[in-house]
């Protein structure tokens, strides 16, 4: 899939670069739209092991709800660029374990996460507009806000994460995505993204995760066009 999103981008540049005749000017409008469907969060773990000493930790997220909401602007026959607000929540639960030659200690710890992000795309479609079935690709950046508190007490509590998590990052965004004509004004349309910030949670782990969180969201909704 990611190899599919990067080859997708590269034809959007080569489009706007060196093809601008591909893109001829078809009409502009205006248009608006609200999605929503399931928000996937990815996974991080992380092992730290010494002489007499070894150290796990770990987040795991649930599935959670997701919204889209969405104004673009069609500006030739096969690109278009839009602006979004992206709001999901999603359950987390964290958990550290040390075992050590002074003994062992663990923590489970519930938490509740939430992410609003403001996101510019630029979205290339593969037929043109006035066609009943436009597949598109799409790519973005902007900024998400990212915020976690604890649900609950933590299981022995080993140095749990204290307060709220939160931090504000730069997102890139790709999706793959198609519309759906039902009539002059309407359409049908289904998004596949994911969004790639810091992550804040990998940073509250002991020992600290690596790797960045990526937001993978399926989405299902409406477009108007005025």
């Amino acid at each position: 899939m990611k190899q599919q999103l990067a080859r997708g981008l590269v034809t959007m540049l080569m489009c706007l670069g060196t093809a601008p005749q591909a893109c001829a000017q078809d009409g502009s409008g205006i248009y608006a739209g609200a999605l929503s469907g399931l928000a996937t969060l990815s996974a991080d773990a992380r092992t730290s092991t010494q002489a007499r000493r070894a150290e796990v930790a770990l987040y795991k997220p649930e599935n959670g709800p997701t919204l889209n909401l969405f104004a673009g602007l069609h500006l030739r026959r096969y690109f278009s660029v839009q602006a979004n607000y992206v709001w999901n929540r999603n359950d987390l639960t964290l958990f550290s374990s040390l075992v050590s030659k002074d003994g062992n200690a663990f923590h489970e710890q519930a938490r509740a996460s939430s992410q609003h992000a403001v996101i510019a795309d630029a979205l290339l479609y593969f037929r043109p507009q006035g066609d009943g079935v436009r597949p598109y690709l799409s790519t973005g950046v902007g900024l998400v806000r990212f915020e976690s508190e604890a649900a609950g007490s933590a299981t022995n509590p080993l140095a749990e994460p204290t307060g709220d998590i939160a931090s504000t990052k730069i997102a890139l965004r790709v999706a793959v995505g198609i519309d759906l004509a039902l009539g002059d004004a309407w359409s049908f349309r289904y998004s596949f993204s994911e969004t790639i910030s810091g992550n804040p949670i990998s940073a509250s782990l002991m020992p600290a995760g690596e790797r960045n969180l990526a937001n993978f969201q399926n989405l299902f909704g409406f477009v108007r066009r005025f």
